[in-house]
Parts: structure tokens; sequence; C-alpha cells
């Protein structure tokens, strides 16, 4: 049985706009989950689940990416009494496709959590305290660090500050440039609050690109496709870029000094173009 989205499945991770965040307490939601748009899937046994739940998460996320599922799983935070026991279970689950490490302040917690995994397993470093935000340019450039992701209700009950975008975007701004230092995939911005509407997904999802950020958080299958649309070139940026490359490859000459670096934005997006499936909607 094809568990995955087939699209999804193909599309590289450090391209992933919309990562969908799923109760793993609630097994009967990762089928639907997997086989929705969403560029990546997260089970979630972290945040989602109670204390006296997250055993039976974990076994339920173990057996799922033991019997043809695969996805990324949130797993506890290395303070934590579940934490070592979460990655233990992981290390050998075929389906896993990397880790999401819950409340990271530090770029050890990234490589000690690595180090307990198959090797290769990427670590998606998620910062959710003003302590993580200071530190995300070493955290970024840990041994095993795969892309940024920012926790934004947690960061905002530990520095008291508003979602006013504004208020937020010393934080965003810090995990744009530190993905850049550390050369990984772009930073992946929090989620749109649970109960959204589809122009609240677009406006907050806006901020997300406009901050440089290339990827967001979901809590609600509803929210991904927005989430993708607003994460992806626009119909403008499209045809823009096809009329370059195609007088390019009709001999345009080279003009000015502006030339090679927009030809090479043209192709930036025809790539993306390409593995979003957008050539042919």
């Amino acid at each position: 049985m094809a568990f995955r989205n087939r699209r999804a499945a193909a599309l590289p991770a450090k391209l992933s706009r919309s990562w969908l965040l799923v109760n793993a307490a609630k097994e009967e939601d990762f089928a639907p989950a997997l086989a929705c748009e969403a560029d990546s899937v997260i089970f979630d046994m972290e945040a989602a689940v109670p204390d006296d739940k997250k055993l039976a998460a974990r076994d339920n996320v173990v057996r799922a990416l033991s019997n043809g599922m695969t996805a990324w799983v949130r797993v506890n935070g290395i303070d934590t009494d579940f934490w070592a026991d979460d990655l233990a279970a992981l290390s050998e689950a075929p389906g896993l496709r990397g880790i999401m490490l819950a409340m990271t302040e530090q770029p050890e917690q990234v490589t000690y959590s690595a180090m307990r995994l198959r090797a290769g397993t990427p670590v998606l470093a998620l910062i959710e305290t003003a302590l993580g935000i200071e530190n995300a340019t070493s955290i970024a450039s840990a041994p095993g660090t795969f892309r940024l992701a920012f926790g934004v209700n947690d960061f905002r009950k530990d520095t008291g500050v508003s979602d006013d975008p504004m208020a937020l975007a010393y934080a965003r701004g810090k995990l744009v440039i530190a993905s850049r230092v550390g050369k990984l995939p772009g930073a992946i911005d929090g989620p749109p609050p649970a109960g959204a509407d589809a122009a609240k997904v677009t406006e907050e999802t806006l901020v997300t690109a406009s901050m440089g950020m290339t990827g967001k958080l979901s809590l609600s299958p509803d929210h991904v496709d927005g989430i993708n649309a607003a994460l992806a070139p626009s119909e403008d940026e499209l045809s823009w870029a096809m009329e370059l490359l195609e007088a390019h490859a009709a001999g345009a000459s080279v003009g000015d000094g502006s030339y090679l670096p927009r030809l090479a934005r043209a192709q930036k997006i025809a790539d993306l173009a390409d593995s979003y499936g957008l050539w042919n909607e």
C-alpha cells in the first residue's frame, strides 16, 4: 500500500515548504496526513502528547515507521525523561526520514541527538527560546543540523513578545542569517493558528516569505495548500523566468551587468517550479 503522496515523497526535504505536524497519539491520522499535499509530515511525540500518553504515542510511531510509512518525528527535548528512549526507539525504524529536536538551545544538543541515530539521519533544530535564538548561528553550524525551525508560541511565552510580525522580526531574521552562515536550506517558520482560515494562512505565510524563510510548520492539513502556494514562485515569477530562459536559449545578448544574476534567478525559479510540479498546473 502506498502511504505517501507521490509528489511530496519525491521532493527533497531541503525544498519542503509545508511541514505538517500530526499528533502521535492519534494513529488514525497518520495515513490521511501522509496522503495529503504536505511536502513533509512530522509525527509529533512532544507538544501534542501529554506525559501519560507519550509511551503509547512512541509505540504508534515506531509501528508506523516499521510497516511502510515514512515521516519525520518530533522528539522530546534533551532535558526531558523521554529524549533518550525516543531516540533509541527510532534508531532502527526504517521509515524515519529525520527528527525534529524540541527546545534546542545549544549546538551539542543536535550533535548528541544525531549520534544516537543511524549515521546521516538529519536533525531539524526547533528553536523556541531566547537562548536558542541567540545561539542560532552555532546551532546552524553544529554537526547533524539539517535545517532550523522556529517554535513561535513557546518563544513568545519565553520572551513575552506579541504575535505582531514586527515583534518577531528579530528572531525570524536571526534564523535566516544563521541558516545562511551555516550553509543550511532556508529556515522554517512557526505555524498559523490551528483555526486560521485560508486568508489568515496566506497572510501569515507571506510574512514568512518576506522574512526570507522558505518553510512553515502547519497544525492542520487544511492549511497545507495555502502554505505551499505562498512559498512557491508566483505566476508572474514563472512567466518572467520562462520568457527570460527562452530568450536566452534563442541567443539573447548579455546586455548589462544585471543579466547573469537575473538569468541565475530565472533558472532557480524554473528549478523550483519543476520540483514543486508547477509547470503542469
